[in-house]
């Protein structure tokens, strides 16, 4: 079969005006991801807390930093308040998904954990209607939490998760390990679900440490080797300041890869007090 030849040979302008036209095309493309990327960034900045609360004998500090690209950003945050019951409520979470979407679902949680905490105070059952809340608004995304409450009266910690990574602990004679505690599955998934609560008492000086999994798990950063590096360096700052430990952690995430984004909240506290 013969090819048929064109009926008129493509001139040199008309391919530069075709590369003009697929340069504008795609200078407009980036120009609107970086549009969005910007507005996502506004959000999350906006949305997380800038002080969070302590009382004597209990030091808290967060730390955020966006994905090493830029692109994937939004998802994860952190935030604290006082309950109505005396006690400080503590929360840290990941939403499925990034961008522009997932940083206004993850304000919508924000809120929502703080609506609900108003009226109940224990961290299963704050959990539970957060995750009612969230499935009757009708979204396609869901997000991971870990939800704390600190008492300063039996100086202990009341936590619940949902599927969130496990938080870090140590105290200041050495010990240290995971708290691996029973939960259930991330918010925004099944009506229902229930949180189990654990408690910790804190009957030594030390820290205790709640992260996202950007911090420990990259493309080629397992997430076992990562949370073994972050007990490790809780293991040795568990005297610190809590902003600096929170830093220190912090930078696990760039030995992931970091191409999510990452948080981390640091509730540093004393034993104790005896009764």
């Amino acid at each position: 079969m013969t090819r048929r030849r064109p009926s008129h040979a493509v001139s040199a302008d008309d391919l530069l005006s075709t590369l003009g036209r697929l340069t504008a095309q795609a200078r407009e493309g980036a120009e609107l991801q970086q549009a969005r990327v910007e507005l996502a960034v506004a959000l999350q900045r906006k949305m997380l807390p800038a002080a969070l609360p302590a009382v004597p004998g209990l030091r808290v500090a967060a730390r955020y930093v966006p994905a090493r690209d830029g692109l994937d950003i939004g998802g994860d945050w952190y935030d604290g308040f006082p309950l109505s019951d005396g006690t400080l409520g503590y929360s840290i979470g990941d939403v499925q998904g990034h961008d522009v979407d997932a940083a206004a679902f993850m304000g919508q949680i924000r809120i929502g954990l703080r609506a609900v905490a108003n009226t109940a105070t224990d961290p299963g059952e704050v959990l539970r209607r957060a995750n009612d809340l969230l499935l009757s608004m009708d979204s396609a995304l869901f997000a991971t939490c870990s939800f704390v409450c600190f008492d300063p009266v039996a100086w202990e910690l009341r936590t619940a998760r949902a599927g969130h990574v496990a938080a870090v602990w140590a105290t200041v004679d050495g010990r240290y390990g995971f708290a691996e505690d029973e939960g259930g599955l991330p918010l925004g998934i099944q009506p229902g679900e229930s949180y189990p609560v654990t408690r910790h008492r804190l009957t030594r000086a030390g820290a205790y440490v709640l992260l996202t999994d950007g911090v420990i798990e990259g493309p080629t950063f397992p997430l076992d080797q990562g949370l073994d590096q972050v007990a490790r360096l809780v293991r040795e700052g568990a005297d610190a300041e809590p902003g600096e430990l929170a830093a220190e952690v912090l930078k696990v995430a760039e030995l992931t890869g970091h191409s999510d984004d990452a948080a981390v909240l640091v509730l540093r506290h004393d034993a104790a007090p005896p009764p």
